[in-house]
């Protein structure tokens, strides 16, 4: 025990996102790993599914010794598994397992649930049964390895499962290994996403929604009861922002115990000169394909905007930041040039073929290329939102106006085809992103854009957003934290956002980057400055400590499970 708490000594989790890129529950697992791994080697054990059968999965080195007579015992049982390293800093030990086999058993495994949880599968549809038959695979993995190397040890035993997609796996270890103690964590809430999602107002009517009335109305039920079951039911239940847990605490019936705030490692952040080659590098591939697509040349001081994240329309606040562009290209005080990215991968059909054929040659063009504002090629062109928002606006880049749009429909992974960069490489060329939000439980976007120096705009609604402004108010003094708002020249400027206050929005992102085109380079660079500092704050050190309280307690109501047996 450390300071009263009960410290595991051997941790399991498990979620779809093990070496399996898809969204921010990756970036929270794989830049928490080392700091994990650094406390206690290899008895950090990550569990996902196994997608790359027959196939090279680059986030996933196996081994062919690594607990060997675990694993031919564990296909005696009818577990197939493949165990390595995940190629992450710490390179950390994790499972891989086939979960295929137990679609065989569905309606049993369901049965069960519902027998001993309560959890209703009859109106599944879509990815719950994947996602479910892929829990309840990681929940027997867990059972057959305590019981193979750790029940005889007295190993203080912790499983974490994440989101919806693991809740049955939980609720299966929480029944058949009594000894280990059980954490659930949702980065949001299943409903809360669909209120959002489907246009309704979430916020302002948040204490007079009925969790479990709203799923039935937008055919969220089998979602909504896995999670609220397993909320209920674990030992520990978290999440990763104070505006999610009031969300839970209304739509789930149920309070977190911890919130587990979203933290990273700056390893991956350069600095010096290779820090300022890479900014370099960066913001001559992103003028240089604003002029292949325009025909415009760019002056050294073009403000380079971005935004970045999931293709959630509103909930990301795309259409906001749209709106904000639309009204910054009319204010005439602005004088110098904009050029606004949106990095959001949509159903791309691949690199533009035209635009290919301008990148490679070192030509400075001045006549555009039809649709001038778009990267790639995408399937559904005449339904796609940003595009029907650009056509709404009359955008076509043309040289009058003040400010360009450029939509990036792809994964930014080093292989789209027209920019061949990492998203971080890209992201080190911005001078100031914008993400405001109206869903976001917590927030990687601006978080990695302050990491790299890079101000950013935010929302009220955010959990990062949230955090940033009890930051300054902590560094103030303040009592409250929505007296001391984070503005743009503190690296982060978090403008308050409700259901309804759509167009203030807007107007607060255009007085940002007017703000920002102002300065002179002494204040720019404070302001960089400021961003950085911010994000030092959010390492994985700082925020570790949540999860050793979490540890503590579902420690402490697994001991006390285990001396009322």
């Amino acid at each position: 025990m450390e300071n009263n708490k009960i410290i595991p000594t051997f941790i399991f989790e498990s979620s779809w996102e093990v070496c399996n890129k898809v969204g921010g529950i990756y970036t929270v697992l794989s830049t928490r790993a080392k700091t994990l791994q650094d406390a206690m080697p290899d008895h950090v054990v990550f569990i996902g599914p196994d997608f790359w059968k027959g196939k090279e999965n680059p986030m996933f080195k196996e081994s062919t010794r690594m607990w060997a007579p675990w694993v031919k015992a564990a296909n005696r049982e009818g577990i197939s598994v493949r165990v390595g390293r995940w190629n992450i800093p710490g390179n950390p030990c994790v499972i891989l397992v086939d979960f295929n086999p137990y679609f065989v058993a569905r309606d049993r495994i369901y049965a069960e649930a519902w027998a001993s949880y309560g959890v209703d599968s009859l109106h599944a549809y879509g990815d719950y049964d994947e996602a479910s038959m892929f829990s309840y695979a990681a929940g027997r993995v867990v059972e057959s390895y305590y019981n193979f190397y750790l029940s005889s040890k007295g190993e203080r035993v912790i499983y974490q499962a994440h989101e919806w997609m693991t809740g049955l796996g939980a609720l299966y270890v929480r029944k058949h290994v009594p000894a280990i103690g059980t954490i659930f964590t949702t980065h949001a809430t299943s409903i809360g996403r669909s209120i959002a999602g489907n246009n309704k107002p979430l916020y302002d009517y948040l204490y007079a929604y009925n969790g479990n009335q709203m799923a039935y109305e937008l055919n969220m039920e089998a979602k909504h009861s896995v999670e609220r079951q397993t909320a209920h039911n674990v030992d520990c239940f978290t999440t990763v922002s104070d505006v999610t847990a009031k969300e839970c605490e209304e739509l789930l019936d149920r309070p977190c115990d911890v919130v587990l705030m979203n933290g990273f490692e700056n390893d991956f952040v350069p600095s010096g000169s290779a820090f300022t080659s890479r900014r370099k590098k960066a913001r001559q591939a992103l003028l240089r394909v604003a002029n292949a697509l325009t025909g415009i040349t760019y002056p050294e001081d073009t403000i380079i905007l971005a935004t970045s994240g999931r293709y959630e329309f509103k909930n990301k606040g795309i259409d906001v930041f749209l709106e904000a562009l639309h009204r910054l290209d009319w204010q005439e005080q602005l004088k110098r040039q904009v050029v606004a990215f949106i990095e959001v991968p949509a159903w791309v059909a691949g690199p533009r073929a035209d635009l290919q054929q301008r990148l490679a040659t070192n030509t400075v063009y001045d006549t555009a290329l039809p649709m001038p504002f778009l990267t790639h090629n995408l399937n559904d062109v005449q339904n796609d939102k940003v595009l029907n928002s650009l056509r709404w606006f009359n955008k076509s880049n043309r040289p009058e106006e003040r400010v360009k749009v450029i939509f990036v429909p792809c994964y930014l992974d080093g292989h789209d085809g027209i920019f061949n960069m990492s998203y971080y490489d890209v992201l080190i060329g911005n001078d100031l992103s914008a993400y405001p939000s109206y869903y976001e439980p917590w927030g990687y976007t601006p978080l990695e854009s302050v990491a790299f120096h890079v101000p950013c705009i935010t929302t009220s609604l955010s959990g990062f957003g949230m955090w940033a402004n009890q930051v300054k108010a902590k560094a103030k003094g303040a009592e409250n934290s929505d007296d001391a708002a984070s503005t743009l020249a503190d690296g982060v400027e978090v403008i308050h956002r409700t259901d309804y206050n759509y167009a203030e929005v807007a107007d607060g992102i255009v007085r940002a980057v007017l703000q920002y085109a102002s300065w002179d380079k002494k204040q720019v660079d404070q302001a960089r400055h400021n961003a950085a500092s911010l994000a030092q704050q959010a390492l994985w050190k700082n925020f570790i400590r949540h999860y050793y309280d979490a540890y503590d307690i579902a420690l402490q109501k697994a001991a006390y499970r285990l001396e009322s047996m």
